[in-house]
């Protein structure tokens, strides 16, 4: 048995997972089922936590400290959290997001009322139920989106919210009482997913829509996740994730963290940033320099969950060396960039290549950190 709160202390781990994992056929095939009316949620609800309880069983089996649900009980990394909050729905709208060379799936939020966290939400079942499947084996990590995720342009209702901070202050104080709700279902290990504050340093995305600046927006975004973490259990660990997009294994944008590195790399109050660094896209290691020494773990993501193909070893360990020079070795782990199924459809390679990704991250990780 674990004990949690030693172990926890460490988290995030030198070897770490974002979330995802991808879906097996036989919930793929319950999920569409679900959909034509064949079964029954409570027979879709069966199929998936079957297969949570493998997946869980695998990732201990392959070495990991932490364990996820695979976001097996999710459409997207994302909007299954946002449209249960009171105050969003989901919608299918016009087109879909727009990835390097691919249209999305067609499925978003948007903002109906005052915003506001639903004690009802699902999410916090979904973690009772997984939590009793871990059985205290390894630390049960829980995965949300940011709360920064609902400033993409054209969620907020600016006849319900005219002003963006009464939004902000509204979203600050829906996620204070989430964390509350999870730390009180047992999550002790959070991560909020970010893709919107990565844009924020895509230089190409213009993010403004006319009425605020890059620098104004990274101010919000900095003082939004502050804000959450405000009255944070002090056992309870927070890491931020950032992503340049993940579907089908293609992505969104590219840019490096130079233009968010001063604000939020510097000041936002988490325990650990999971960072992609899987190719070009990402830029090099120099705004690491902002990350205080001693404060908040740098997570690695060297290892790409975009195809099968595992890294070469040395290779990676020499990345891992080049980004000691910005931030000390023990204040790095490593991790893929990004899940392996951020949505239903899941990326371009098979399970065992998965795990052979993550059975390789356990191992770089003892190399180098014994």
């Amino acid at each position: 048995m674990t004990n949690q709160s030693t172990t926890l202390t460490q988290a995030p781990f030198r070897a770490d997972h974002v979330g995802s994992l991808l879906r097996p056929d036989n919930l793929h095939k319950a999920r569409k089922d679900f959909k034509e009316g064949v079964v029954t949620a409570q027979q879709l609800r069966e199929v998936e936590t079957q297969e949570i309880k493998r997946v869980v069983d695998k990732q201990i089996e392959v070495g990991l400290e932490l364990v996820t649900d695979g976001e097996f009980r999710r459409t997207w990394w994302h909007l299954d959290f946002l449209e249960h909050l009171n105050g969003i729905e989901g919608y299918v709208p016009e087109t879909g997001y727009v990835f390097d060379g691919i249209e999305t799936e067609r499925y978003n939020v948007r903002n109906t009322g005052k915003i506001s966290f639903d004690a009802n939400h699902p999410f916090i079942q979904d973690f009772v139920e997984f939590n009793e499947i871990v059985g205290g084996r390894a630390v049960a990590k829980q995965t949300i989106p940011s709360p920064n995720q609902l400033f993409n342009i054209g969620i907020r209702d600016e006849t319900i919210y005219p002003d963006i901070e009464e939004f902000a202050n509204d979203v600050i104080q829906a996620y204070k009482d989430a964390l509350k709700a999870f730390y009180e279902a047992g999550v002790r290990y959070l991560q909020l997913d970010d893709v919107y504050i990565a844009g924020l340093s895509a230089p190409n995305i213009p993010f403004n829509d006319g009425a605020y600046s890059r620098e104004q927006l990274i101010d919000l975004a900095l003082r939004v996740i502050n804000g959450v973490l405000e009255d944070k259990p002090e056992d309870l660990f927070v890491t931020t994730h950032l992503c340049r997009g993940n579907y089908q294994s293609t992505w969104a944008f590219e840019g490096s963290y130079a233009l968010i590195a001063p604000t939020l790399l510097a000041k936002e109050k988490v325990d650990g940033f999971f960072l992609e660094y899987d190719d070009e896209r990402s830029g090099d290691f120099k705004p690491l320099d902002h990350v205080p020494n001693g404060g908040a773990k740098v997570v690695l993501g060297v290892v790409t969950s975009k195809n099968g193909e595992v890294e070469d070893k040395d290779a990676v360990i020499a990345r891992i060396q080049e980004a000691a020079q910005y931030v000390p070795l023990e204040q790095l782990c490593l991790s893929p960039q990004c899940g392996f199924a951020s949505t239903h459809h899941g990326n371009k390679l098979t399970e065992e290549q998965q795990w052979e990704k993550l059975k390789f991250i356990v191992d770089v990780a003892k190399e180098v950190w014994g």
